[in-house]
C-alpha cells in the first residue's frame, strides 16, 4: 500500500494505536448518539404520556361537574325560576374547584362567548371574548365552544396567563357542552409541568453520559499506555533483528557470506534466514556462470557486428535498386499516358469525321465505344498518377446537367453492349465540387454498370434533391455482389473475364471519402443499387 511506502515499523505502529484510538472515539460517539435517541424518545414518551394522564384528569373534572349542573337541572328547576336556579349553580362550582397553585377551576360561557364564571379572573365576567386570540393567533373561546357541542366534547391548546406568573403559558383544556342551557363548561391544566420533569431527565442523561465519557477516556488512556509500552519492545527487538539483516546484506554484497541462525530470536526471521542463505548462494554461483558467460558474449557481438555491417550494406543497396524501379515505373506510367493520349484524340477525331461523311453503323458505333472505354481509363490513370500532387479546384457545377451530359457520353456504350440508359434528374441541383472529380465518379459507375448488368436490360440512373442532399443512384440487373466492402479495394474485380485494373471503385472511394460523400451498396439476386449523398454545399 503507497500509504505505509517508505515508513519505519514504528511509524507504522503509531499508526495503528491512532486508528484504534479513533475508532474508540468512534464508538464513544455512537454510545452518546444512542443516549441521546433514547433520550428523545423518552421525552416524546414523557410528554405524551403525561398529557394523556391530564387529559384524562381534566375531562373527568369537567363531567362531574356537567353531571352535578344536569342533576340540579332535573331536580330543582321546579322549585325555583331558571335565572335564581342557574346564579346558584355558578356559586356552587366557583367555591368547589380549584388548586393552590390556581389551577383546576372551572370556566363557563355561554355559546355567543360571554363569560359566565371565572373564579381567577372576575374582571372578565360578564365579558365576550368569543373573538378573543392567544399569541398564537388561536380563537380560545371560540374553539372551545365548537368543540364542546361535540357529544363527547372535545380537546383544545392554546396560551393563557397562568394565575400564579401571570405569564402566557401553553395549556390544554377540555370542554363541553350543557345544552339545555347554551353553556360551554371547562377546566385545563398548563404544560410548564412536563417541562420540568424534562429538565430533570435531561439533567440525570448529563450526568450519566459525563460519566460514560470519563470511563471510556480512563479506558483509552490506560489501553493507549499499555500499547505504547508493547510498542516500544516490540520495536526494540525488530530493529534489533532488522539491523543483523542489514549487517548481513551490507557483507553478502562482496563477498559470499551467510547468516548465523543464532543470530536471529524470532521465528518469523528464522524461517527467512534459510531462504536468504539459499539465495545468496545461488546468486554467487549465478554470478560465476555470468562471467563465464560475459566473456561468450563479447565474442559473439563481436562477430554479430560483423554481420549486422554486412548486412546493412546490403540493405542499402535493395532500397537504392527499390527506388529506381518505383522512377522507373512511375516514369513509365507517366509516358504510357501521355503516350496513349494522342493516338486516343486522333481516333476519337476520326470516328467523329467518318460519322459525319459516311453516318453511323454498328461497326463504327463499336469502335467509338470501345474508344471512349480507353479514354475512361486514360482519365482514371491520369487522375491516379496526379492526386498525391495536385490540388483539384472546386467550382459551382450544375449537378442536374453535368449528369445528362456523361449520360449523352456513355449512350453509345451502352448500346454497343445491349443496354439502354434510362434516368430520372431533378432539374437545378447544383454542387461545390471538383469537375475532375465528380466526373470520376459518375464515369466509373456507369462503366461498371455497362461491364456488368445482365444483357439487354436498362440501366438507371437517377438524381434527386432530399432535405438539403443530392442522391446520386445507379441501378441495375445484375448478379449478387457477395462482398460490397471489398469491391472498393484496388486492383479486385468481382468476375476476372470483364477485364479492366480493378482500380475504378478505388478512385471513386477515395474522392467520396475525402469529401465526406457517403457510399452506400445495396445487393440482391435482382439488382444493385449504387448510392452516393452528397451533404456539403448544396444549392
Amino acid at each position: 500500500m503507497n500509504i505505509f511506502k517508505n515508513k519505519r515499523i514504528t511509524t507504522i505502529y503509531v499508526w495503528g494505536m491512532f486508528i484504534i484510538l479513533l475508532l474508540v472515539m468512534v464508538f464513544a460517539f455512537l454510545v452518546i448518539y444512542e443516549e441521546y435517541n433514547d433520550f428523545d424518545r423518552d421525552i416524546i414518551s414523557i410528554r405524551n404520556k403525561y398529557i394523556k394522564n391530564q387529559k384524562e384528569t381534566i375531562s373527568f373534572d369537567t363531567n362531574r361537574v356537567i353531571n352535578y349542573i344536569d342533576y340540579v337541572y332535573h331536580n330543582s328547576r321546579e322549585h325555583l325560576p331558571e335565572k335564581a336556579l342557574k346564579q346558584e349553580v355558578l356559586n356552587t362550582i366557583e367555591q368547589l374547584y380549584g388548586r393552590q397553585d390556581g389551577t383546576g377551576y372551572i370556566f363557563i360561557y355561554d355559546f355567543n362567548g360571554t363569560n359566565l364564571s371565572d373564579p381567577l379572573q372576575l374582571d372578565n365576567k360578564g365579558k365576550n371574548l368569543y373573538d378573543f386570540q392567544d399569541p398564537n393567533g388561536v380563537y380560545v373561546i371560540k374553539d372551545l365552544i365548537a368543540v364542546s357541542q361535540k357529544p363527547d366534547g372535545g380537546f383544545v391548546e392554546y396560551m393563557w396567563k397562568k394565575p400564579v406568573t401571570e405569564i402566557p403559558t401553553a395549556k390544554i383544556s377540555y370542554a363541553r357542552a350543557f345544552k339545555p342551557w347554551n353553556w360551554m363548561i371547562g377546566t385545563g391544566v398548563y404544560l410548564d409541568e412536563v417541562e420540568k420533569l424534562i429538565l430533570v431527565q435531561k439533567k440525570a442523561l448529563k450526568d450519566r453520559l459525563i460519566k460514560y465519557m470519563m470511563e471510556i477516556f480512563s479506558l483509552t488512556v490506560i489501553l493507549f499506555g499499555i500499547g505504547l509500552t508493547g510498542l516500544g519492545l516490540i520495536n526494540h527487538l525488530i530493529e534489533k533483528e532488522i539491523n543483523a539483516f542489514t549487517r548481513f546484506f551490507k557483507e553478502a554484497a562482496k563477498s559470499h557470506t551467510t547468516i548465523d541462525e543464532e543470530q536471529i530470536h524470532l521465528s518469523e526471521f528464522k524461517k527467512m534466514v534459510r531462504y536468504i542463505n539459499e539465495m545468496v548462494s545461488t546468486i554467487h554461483k549465478r554470478k560465476e556462470k555470468l562471467q563465464e558467460l560475459n566473456l561468450d558474449l563479447e565474442k559473439r557481438v563481436e562477430q554479430k557486428t560483423k554481420d549486422l555491417s554486412e548486412q546493412n550494406r546490403l540493405l542499402e543497396k535493395e532500397k537504392e535498386f527499390s527506388d529506381s524501379l518505383v522512377k522507373a515505373q512511375d516514369s513509365f506510367i507517366k509516358h504510357s499516358i501521355h503516350e496513349i493520349n494522342t493516338p486516343l484524340t486522333v481516333i476519337m477525331m476520326h470516328i467523329d469525321i467518318r460519322k459525319m461523311k459516311f453516318g453511323e453503323d454498328k461497326y463504327m458505333s463499336k469502335i467509338e465505344a470501345a474508344s471512349k472505354m480507353i479514354a475512361t481509363i486514360y482519365d482514371d490513370l491520369s487522375y491516379m498518377v496526379k492526386k498525391d500532387r495536385f490540388e483539384y479546384e472546386k467550382q459551382w457545377i450544375f449537378f442536374s446537367l453535368f449528369l445528362e451530359g456523361r449520360i449523352a457520353f456513355f449512350e453509345d456504350i451502352a448500346k454497343g453492349n445491349r443496354h439502354k440508359i434510362v434516368f430520372e434528374i431533378e432539374e437545378g441541383i447544383k454542387i461545390l465540387f471538383s469537375d475532375i472529380e465528380l466526373q470520376r465518379i459518375v464515369d466509373n459507375n456507369l462503366s461498371n454498370a455497362i461491364k456488368y448488368a445482365n444483357k439487354n436490360t436498362d440501366i438507371k440512373v437517377t438524381l434527386k434533391k432530399v432535405r438539403n442532399r443530392a442522391v446520386l443512384e445507379f441501378m441495375t440487373y445484375s448478379k449478387q455482389i457477395d462482398d460490397t466492402d471489398r469491391i472498393f479495394e484496388p486492383f479486385h474485380q468481382e468476375e476476372d473475364e470483364q477485364g479492366g485494373f480493378g482500380l475504378g471503385l478505388e478512385i471513386v472511394h477515395s474522392i467520396c471519402k475525402k469529401e465526406h460523400v457517403l457510399v452506400e451498396v445495396n445487393s440482391n439476386a435482382e439488382i444493385t443499387i449504387f448510392s452516393y449523398t452528397f451533404s456539403n454545399n448544396i444549392v
